[in-house]
């Protein structure tokens, strides 16, 4: 077992990296001081996945949009039980997301670690199927998609990344469509489950109050030996022109919601689509961050209330930017954007406004390493973008002006950007 201790010069503070014997890699950052502990249970896997195939394919296999998501809800069911009733029995907080390159099982507790842990390993690695609770899970998903299409927040959203991209998978909802998971059935699961959910793909993050060697019995105890997978993942055909300029949906909202989107590119490997994030994230506060002349400005004509903000997103096959909030006149804002876009990549950008901005974001990466929540998440992330998390606050001190500009010409192009708009 392979175990090793990673420091932060810069923070003073340290995790133990432990390659343990099932296949499974554990990051575990005790952290002194704190009440709780917060646990990550992690699969490189998400909603973009839906062609891939292994050493033991000869062709890409291709499985429906929406499996991914459809496998997380069925892993909380067991044949004695769902994992939610045993958690209450712990008493810890528990829930799962799926993105667009991950899924994660996680919970939170002050109390009870052990067996919460215990019961977060036995779920994930113990998945229960049968075409009888697939068929009725495909009628609770089923409800789910059609709430979500009726909320405004997610509407104006995923009809940003349709407008945005062309074939890429990260245009589809992660839940998939009636019709996608009407094709879901048992075997399917299995074939996903068997690729992705190898203990090789996956990672367990744990930060807060706990200690490393609970972490090691219960792994021992339960975790399997995994034979290693190799995945090869379909790329995205995608060009790199948009689909469309601006796209409209009429839901109920008291304001008008927007989603304004600026197309790139994601690095050829994982750090470098890391690195382009973090400063897509710098940039971001420098065109339109509450500091700006710009945020004044629009907040100050009432086109803009405290609900505005921006996110970088990016994976191995996708890198956008997006501005969103609500706006009585979304167009005005959109022209004010990109009007101020187009003079940062004419006149430059002020070394003293790039100066404040990086300390900011340097700023917020050091407070996240102080919330147990974050660290376990900073931790998960790093390790699927094949970083060191601490790496994380040397790209954001190693930035200069010079890189924050030509990432500006090639991330913030204004022929690449869209419009989504849900109104009355």
């Amino acid at each position: 077992m392979n175990r090793e201790q990673i420091t932060s010069p810069r923070l003073g503070e340290s995790f133990t990296k432990i390659e343990h014997p099932s296949g499974l890699t554990l990051l575990l950052c005790p952290m002194a001081g704190f009440s709780s502990a917060y646990a990550l249970f992690a699969t490189k896997y998400g909603s973009v996945d839906t062609s891939f195939k292994t050493g033991e394919d000869e062709e890409f296999v291709t499985v429906p949009e929406g499996i991914a998501h459809f496998l997380e809800h069925k892993l909380f069911e067991s044949e004695d039980g769902d994992a939610f009733g045993k958690y209450a029995k712990t008493g810890a907080s528990a829930n799962a997301y799926t993105s667009f390159d991950r899924t994660a099982y996680l919970f939170s507790c002050s109390d009870n670690f052990a067996a919460s842990l215990e019961v977060l390993l036995d779920f994930v690695t113990h998945p229960y199927f049968t075409p009888q609770t697939v068929e009725k899970e495909q009628g609770i998903i089923g409800q789910e998609i059609q709430m979500y299409d009726d909320s405004a927040d997610w509407r104006v959203y995923f009809n940003l990344l349709g407008a945005l991209y062309h074939n890429n998978p990260v245009r589809i909802d992660i839940a998939g469509t009636i019709d996608s998971i009407a094709k879901i059935d048992a075997d399917l699961l299995h074939r996903c489950y068997k690729t992705f959910y190898n203990l090789h793909n996956m990672v367990l993050a744990v930060a807060g109050n706990f200690g490393i060697d609970t972490v090691l019995e219960a792994a021992d105890r339960i975790l399997p030996r995994a034979e290693r997978i190799e995945i090869e993942r379909m790329p995205a055909d995608e060009p790199e022109s948009i689909r469309e300029k601006r796209v409209e949906k009429h839901l109920p909202v008291a304001l008008p919601l927007f989603q304004i989107g600026f197309k790139g590119r994601a690095g050829a490997t994982e750090p470098e689509t890391m690195h382009g994030q973090v400063l897509d994230e710098i940039l971001l506060d420098i065109i339109a961050g509450e500091s700006t002349p710009l945020y004044r400005r629009l907040y100050d004509e009432g086109l803009i209330n405290q609900t505005f903000g921006g996110e970088a997103m990016s994976s191995r096959d996708y890198a956008m930017t997006v501005f969103s909030g609500e706006s009585r006149d979304p167009d005005k804002v959109l022209d004010a954007i990109t009007q101020e876009v187009d003079r940062l990549r004419r006149e430059g950008i002020e070394r003293e406004v790039f100066s404040r901005c990086k300390k900011a974001i340097y700023g917020r990466y050091v407070g996240a390493f102080g919330r147990v929540d974050a660290m376990a998440s900073m931790l998960m992330n790093a390790h699927f973008a094949e970083v060191n998390p601490y790496d994380l606050l040397d790209l954001v001190a190693a930035v200069t002006p010079e890189a924050a500009q030509a990432r500006l010409h090639t991330a913030f192009d204004t022929e690449k950007c869209a419009l989504s708009v849900v109104r009355n």
